[in-house]
């Protein structure tokens, strides 16, 4: 009974910090995922876009030794990381590497499961990950995905649009549309996927919001920083940004103090299919 003489003290930074990772904006996705991903006894999982480890290493928990774990990501720092976390879990059936998903360095039909958490959006050629997918997917394989479709923060874009007209660049506004647009929809999630060869068996649609004091609050949120601020900002020239963006600060504060708070509407996309 290994887990009898394990020991995670509270007093350890090490320990503490294993608390202190997972962020509220991954774990409402994560959430939905790890209540409805198939687990099973000694399965082969897939992490694709596993960052420094959710919910690669809590999928790992919820099975037994003998199942096997693989992450993969972009980014060497977040790989160093969740390699360091692994080692203070003690999870040696997880493995977690560096690379491209549209490269995928595994043989083909390695895999029983393969999920990813918010990691869609953020594939650069995602034909060829879904298609690198579903070569190394066993049949009857499951794929399980989650993402924000279209109409994330669509208050904030609403502003953003009328900033741009009440400024005379309605020129720009196709640009913000497409912008908005990126994240694509249920269909277009869909169609990915069957365009691909699988069969999708199951679709969960939910929503959550952002709470916000006012807009300053908004703008100066770390989620905003460096999730959302650098595609808003492409949408106008440079020596733009600055009349806009304080423009859209104004209206926001506006609208916060008129609901005596700022909320955001996140629409939450959950789909899973077979090989």
């Amino acid at each position: 009974m290994s887990y009898l003489e394990k020991h995670f003290s509270t007093n350890d930074p090490h320990t503490v910090s294993l608390f202190d990772e997972l962020s509220v904006w991954s774990s409402c996705f994560g959430k939905i995922l790890l209540d409805n991903i198939p687990l099973r006894k000694g399965m082969r999982i897939l992490d694709i876009g596993c960052g420094t480890g959710f919910p690669l290493f809590e999928i790992a928990q919820r099975l037994n030794g003998i199942s096997k774990l693989t992450g993969i990501d972009t980014c060497q720092a977040a790989v160093e990381r969740a390699n360091w976390k692994k080692e203070q879990y003690g999870l040696y059936n997880v493995e977690i590497i560096c690379g491209d998903a549209a490269s995928l360095p595994f043989k083909e039909k390695e895999f029983d499961l393969i999920v990813s958490n918010l990691g869609i959006n953020n594939f650069e050629k995602p034909q060829k990950v879904i298609g690198e997918c579903y070569r190394v997917l066993k049949r009857p394989g499951r794929i399980c995905l989650t993402t924000n479709t279209e109409g994330h923060f669509r208050e904030f874009y609403s502003v953003y649009e009328s900033v741009l007209k009440e400024l005379g660049r309605e020129d720009l506004l196709p640009v913000l549309k497409i912008q908005e647009q990126h994240r694509g929809t249920d269909e277009t999630i869909r169609e990915l996927l069957e365009d691909n060869r699988f069969s999708v068996v199951k679709i969960i649609r939910d929503r959550f919001h952002l709470r916000y004091v006012d807009g300053t609050a908004m703008l100066n949120n770390f989620l905003t920083i460096a999730g959302f601020l650098p595609g808003w900002r492409s949408v106008v020239p440079p020596e733009a940004e600055s009349e806009v963006f304080d423009l859209i600060e104004k209206k926001l504060n506006e609208q916060a103090e008129w609901d005596d708070e700022l909320k955001m509407t996140v629409p939450i996309l959950y789909v899973e299919a077979v090989k």
